[in-house]
């Protein structure tokens, strides 16, 4: 059995969200997400990892080329290996529980908003050169 507590596993960094690995178990992990307001997360992929959240307080708006959506206190959001996401944080601290499972974690990065002189890698810009992103 894994038990935690998620606030007070919460770390928060003025400059960039903090994912904190609270365990791993076969062919997967889980974390404690948390965000600052306004924080962005990079707009991503895991080809071969199903990436799973749950809002547990605050909030923002989780983009995938098809939809956006508002996610609050009690959200829970599942993206499918290979779908491309992004979260937004909103206007107050965010604590979300993320579990991924699958193959390989790998992620691979299409854009980062909010991150003047971020670049996309060259592995990445070639994964989507071959997986290109509808919408």
């Amino acid at each position: 059995m894994h038990s935690f507590s998620l606030p007070q596993q919460a770390e928060f960094d003025p400059d960039k969200h903090v994912e904190k690995i609270l365990g791993t178990i076969e062919a997967g992990d889980y974390t404690v997400a948390c965000w600052e307001p306004g924080q962005i997360s990079p707009y991503h992929c895991h080809p071969y990892a199903t990436e799973i959240y749950f809002c547990f307080v605050g909030g923002g708006t989780m983009r995938t080329p098809d939809n956006s959506i508002a996610v609050g206190p009690g959200a829970f959001v599942v993206h499918p290996p290979g779908e491309p996401h992004e979260y937004a944080n909103g206007s107050q601290r965010t604590l979300l529980f993320r579990v991924r499972y699958g193959g390989d974690m790998v992620a691979h990065h299409i854009q980062w908003r909010g991150h003047p002189g971020w670049t996309q890698s060259a592995q990445d810009a070639e994964y989507y050169r071959r997986h290109p992103v509808r919408a």
